[in-house]
């Protein structure tokens, strides 16, 4: 898992999102990291009280707090202020277009604090934001796998290389099915407990097939054939066939998969000739959305086989 952080300077950089950002002073710091999704309005600690003020968010400062510093005695928000500024602060984001106060601007350039202003109001920026770093702050990962959409179950495939993930992928296309990502699978965590694959930009829609080489899937059948991404919602790991090995028949124990702190249904599959790999995926991908309707098909035969041996003709019982 990726531990990931943002500059400041991406937040000017954003043209995605709409922040509009202007950078008004303490420039130096624009290098300074965000590492949490969280935003805060300093009230109280603008007023000297800063016991419960988190210095690594973002600090927006609105309508409410400009007024203030405006209307107290210019000592004695100069005073706050760099007090405030003698904490790590990220930085400050000034909404609705406001031109804050000289010795906001002066106090941040001293301390190396980047000052910011966007033209949105404060409910609508902090929507904005949010949303920005949270999507830019999930945990992330990548697999060396395969990912499609079976019935809009999204099926990531394991194995080992040359065991043939990607052949079986081609074959759910040809019956209909969607690639969202062959070979290498970026896994984005989407809180709370949400896995999102995609594929790297440079192999999108291709697929590797030995003997073959590279193909373009969305060219070969279409735009109905692939997905930009996925949620996760199983993994099926493709496994050599040992004669030794001893298989699960019933299905009764669901085993999981963890995959940045998240659990997903897993499901060993041996291979071996003669064995219809893809109509097995199908079929895991429809039993699949039957245990999500509450119908687990392996319980209930197990259960009726229990009740079927607890009830015994009478002339079967031993005198």
């Amino acid at each position: 898992m990726n531990s990931i952080s943002l500059a400041i300077q991406d937040l000017l950089d954003d043209t995605e999102y709409g922040l509009e950002l202007v950078l008004l002073a303490g420039g130096a710091g624009v290098g300074h990291r965000i590492h949490s999704s969280r935003i805060q309005k300093p009230g109280l600690a603008l007023t000297g009280y800063t016991e419960h003020l988190h210095p690594d968010r973002v600090q927006v400062l609105g309508n409410t707090e400009i007024s203030y510093l405006r209307q107290i005695a210019e000592q004695q928000a100069l005073t706050h202020i760099q007090k405030l500024c003698g904490y790590p602060i990220s930085c400050f984001i000034v909404t609705k277009g406001l031109d804050p106060p000289a010795f906001l601007k002066a106090e941040v350039e001293k301390a190396g604090i980047p000052l910011l202003v966007t033209p949105h109001q404060s409910s609508t920026f902090i929507s904005l934001i949010t949303k920005f770093l949270e999507e830019r702050l999930l945990p992330t990962t990548h697999i060396h796998g395969v990912l499609v959409d079976v019935l809009g179950v999204g099926v990531l495939i394991l194995g080992k290389s040359g065991i043939g993930k990607s052949e079986c992928a081609l074959d759910l296309v040809i019956r209909g099915h969607r690639l969202v990502a062959d070979d290498v699978v970026y896994v984005k965590k989407k809180m709370p407990a949400a896995l999102v694959g995609q594929a790297a930009e440079a192999i999108q829609h291709h697929m590797e097939i030995r003997g073959l080489g590279v193909i373009n899937v969305k060219n070969l059948f279409g735009v109905s054939s692939i997905r930009e991404k996925k949620i996760i919602d199983m993994v099926i790991e493709l496994i050599d066939w040992d004669p030794v090995q001893e298989y699960d028949r019933l299905g009764l124990d669901d085993e999981v998969y963890a995959i940045l702190d998240v659990d997903l249904p897993h499901i060993k599959i041996p291979v071996r000739p003669g064995r219809n790999l893809t109509s097995i995926i199908e079929v895991a991908a429809r039993n699949h959305l039957l245990k999500g309707m509450g119908y687990h098909s392996a319980r209930e035969f197990h259960e009726k086989l229990l009740a079927r041996m607890e009830v015994r003709p009478l002339g079967n019982e031993v005198e």
